[in-house]
This record gives C-alpha cells, sequence and structure tokens, in this order.
C-alpha cells in the first residue's frame, strides 16, 4: 500500500493548507484505535501552530479512548525516551515555521511503514464529527519543567562524561532544544554560548540552525571556541563547525563518533559519502547502507545488532540507552571525543577524505520517477555517482552527484536537475 499522508517522517504539511486542525484529530483517533486506546505523551516544538494543532491531536486521541500527556516544548527524541507507552511529536523538524506535522514512537521507537499504513486505512475511517478539534492558536505555552528536567537528566547520566572548560557555541535553531541543549552542556562542566534561543513562533529554523549554519560559523570563527553545534527544529539532528567556523556534515560527523566509540558496525544511507565508506573499509568496520530516512538506519541497526548510525544530514543515533536519533546526544558524544581524545575537532574530522558532491531540490508536479526517467539518469552519470529521489516531506525531488573533482560534480547535478524539470516539473 502507497501512503498518502505519512511521509519520511511523519505527517507534514503547510499549516491550514494540507495540514488542518481536522486532519490532525482525526490521526489521533486513528493512532488511538491503532493503539487499542494507550497513553500518548504529547510535545511539541516553537511553531506559533504548535498548541492548537497539539490540543487537535489530543482531541483525537481522547475521542478513541487514549490518554494524552501533554509535554509542552519537548525535542523529539525526548518524548522517545519518555514515553512509558506512545508518545507523540507536534513539529515539521527543519522544515521552515509555516509548516507542521506529527510523528509517532511507540515504546520509544518510530513506526515502521507497515504500521502508518494500518493507521492510514483506519484514517480513512475518522469522520470529523467524531472529534472535537480546535482551531490552531498563536500563543506558545511554556516548556513543561519535569519532562525536559528529566530528559536533561536521563542525557547526562547514559552519555555525559566530563566536558569541564570545554568551550562550545550551541545553536538552538529557535526550537525545542532551546533550553535543554545548553543545560546538558552546562550540566558536564562546558562553557556555553548560546544562540537560536528566543523562539518567538515564528523564527525556527530561520537563518539558524541546523539548516544554516552561517550565524554559527561566524561567532565561532570570530571567537575562543573549540567547536560549534547546531539542532534542528525538533532536536532530532544536529550538525557542527570547527574552531575555524568550517562546517561538517553528518558524514564527518559519523566518522568522528565511529572511531572514537570503536564500534565495528555502521549505518548510514545512499546520501553517505564515498569518502566515509573508504575510512570505514580502512579501520575494519562493516557499514549497512539504507535508503534515506533515519528510520531505514535504525531498522539496519536493530536487524544486524548495531549501535551506531546515521545521515549526512545530522541525524545521529546511537543505541546504547536510546532509541532513536539524538541531536543532544550527538553533540555530546563528538564533544566527548575532542575532549577524551585530546585533539582538535578538524585534527579528529581530517581522517576522512570527502569526495566532491553537488545537491539540488528540483520543484515537481509529480514525484513519481519513471523507470525511463531512471535509465536517462543512469546514463547521464557516465563515471559518477547519482542519487535521485522524492523528497518525503517536501513537492521537491532531491539531487546528489558525487565525482572526482567540484567541476565534474556541479557539472552532473546541473544536467540531472535540467532534466528533472523538464519530465517532472
Amino acid at each position: 500500500m502507497s501512503r498518502r499522508y505519512f511521509g519520511t517522517d511523519g505527517v507534514r504539511g503547510v499549516v491550514g493548507d494540507d495540514l488542518t486542525s481536522d486532519l490532525v484529530a482525526r490521526l489521533g483517533t486513528a493512532y488511538g484505535r491503532w493503539s487499542d486506546g494507550e497513553s500518548v505523551l504529547v510535545g511539541r516544538d516553537t511553531r506559533a501552530s504548535g498548541p492548537g494543532l497539539e490540543r487537535a491531536l489530543s482531541a483525537g486521541l481522547a475521542a478513541s479512548g487514549s490518554e494524552a500527556l501533554s509535554g509542552g516544548i519537548l525535542p523529539t527524541p525526548a518524548v522517545a525516551l519518555l514515553a512509558e507507552e506512545s508518545g507523540a511529536v507536534v513539529s515539521a523538524s527543519h522544515n521552515p515555521p509555516q509548516y507542521n506535522g506529527v510523528k509517532f514512537f511507540r515504546g520509544g521507537w518510530k513506526l515502521e511503514d507497515d504500521e502508518e499504513e494500518a493507521i492510514e486505512r483506519l484514517l480513512d475511517g475518522v469522520s470529523a464529527g467524531e472529534t472535537r478539534a480546535t482551531e490552531p492558536s498563536e500563543s506558545l505555552a511554556p516548556t513543561s519543567t519535569a519532562f525536559s528536567a528529566r530528559y536533561v537528566d536521563l542525557v547526562c547520566e547514559r552519555f555525559g562524561g566530563p566536558l569541564d572548560g570545554l568551550r562550545v557555541a550551541v545553536d538552538c535553531a529557535n526550537g525545542a532544544m532551546y533550553e535543554v541543549g545548553p543545560q546538558a552542556f552546562e550540566r558536564l562542566g562546558a562553557h556555553v554560548v548560546t544562540i537560536g534561543n528566543r523562539p518567538d513562533g515564528t523564527n525556527i529554523n530561520v537563518r539558524c540552525g541546523a539548516t544554516d549554519l552561517a550565524l554559527l560559523s561566524r561567532i565561532v570563527a570570530g571567537g575562543d571556541f573549540e567547536l560549534g553545534v547546531a539542532f534542528d527544529g525538533d532536536g532530532d539532528r544536529m550538525l557542527a563547525v570547527d574552531s575555524q567556523g568550517n562546517a561538517l556534515d553528518g558524514d564527518e560527523i559519523l566518522a568522528v563518533i565511529a572511531l572514537h566509540l570503536g564500534v565495528d558496525t555502521v549505518a548510514v544511507t545512499e546520501m553517505t559519502n564515498l569518502g566515509f565508506h573508504r575510512l570505514m573499509e580502512e579501520r575494519g568496520v562493516r557499514v549497512l547502507t539504507t535508503a534515506v530516512g533515519d528510520r531505514y538506519v535504525l531498522e539496519a541497526l536493530r536487524r544486524e545488532g548495531g549501535k551506531l548510525g546515521g545521515e549526512q544530514s545530522g541525524h545521529i543515533i546511537y543505541l546504547e540507552g536510546h532509541k532513536t536519533g539524538d541531536g543532544l546526544v550527538g553533540a555530546i558524544l563528538l564533544s566527548r571525543a575532542i575532549r577524551e581524545r585530546g585533539e582538535s575537532l578538524e585534527r579528529l574530522a581530517g581522517a576522512m577524505t570527502k569526495l566532491p558532491q553537488a545537491k539540488a531540490n528540483v520543484p515537481v508536479c509529480t514525484k513519481a520517477i519513471p523507470e525511463a526517467l531512471r535509465t536517462e539518469i543512469n546514463a547521464l552519470a557516465g563515471s559518477g555517482r547519482v542519487v535521485v529521489r522524492p523528497s518525503g516531506t517536501e513537492p521537491v525531488v532531491r539531487i546528489l552527484a558525487e565525482a572526482e573533482t567540484d567541476e565534474a560534480a556541479e557539472t552532473l547535478c546541473g544536467r540531472i536537475a535540467s532534466l528533472v524539470s523538464r519530465e517532472l516539473g
């Protein structure tokens, strides 16, 4: 069955357009029926639409006999860690402020494809009259301190280590990590300067956070820092910059953590740089490659008994005490590598030689990629590597081209983008 509502990571859309209070309420009812009325811890990020959509989701859950426990503003991984039965997060993660969405956890784990398909079948049978959905509000309720404090405790206990004196700039993307992220670093002894920690409901992911490292890079390069870390809006992923302000993507971060932890297996996606694969092969680390999406990385780790995985976009998954990707955990593990190795982030990241990559997001009218188009794309790729995939969250087709030189990668990406735009735009 092809999923109509669930994408790569939950149900998302522009609020008031393809994501409405009615849909969210019906989704809550469908989930409650599917889970046989389990209690659901509901968290959200800092978007202005969040409180109203949380009320709609809670109303839908109540209509199916599920108790909704409001956690207030909480990072996605906090909900996964803290929910006793089921968890739900009202968030659109790294997407712009006008977006929002809902994603679910059960027993701390993300739902699998067949589980989401089962919920969709129930959703089609839920009428608007069965819920008590309310219209979104512009107000923002305060963070639930009991849940957020427990999350900081768990992260520091399970993943922390002494970071005494580590100088780190933390960009919270004006999102769900805006309080708990800096608190955890300070608890571990780091000297913290925080930016992107003044959410107003409209500035989440706007010129800050993991989607835009420019501000963080300037601050770190102009100050006395050993690194900077940046979260996305719901805190389930992170990126970093070194002491000179140079950006590190998820491949480089994962490589540093994998070598520091000494794991024998790591899971990544098809977007991962060939340089990562070469480094892991040199060090005798088995690499599992999956489709794009941290859920598929998780599935591979569970299937193969691995503990560490991630994505180029910044999802870092460490299952020794967790069940999902966690930007804060990734940032702490990266910081521990610097402190415990006694080496700069530049030197640690330098172990991996990246091949040039070029990327493009092509707006399309349809995200279905016909086999004939795939054949043309493969013919254009030649000796390079190309990944072309429909976005799970936006009406675009994402393109990655990898080659031996920057010029070759850019040229290849441009040719593929023009072809996709002509055929699907």
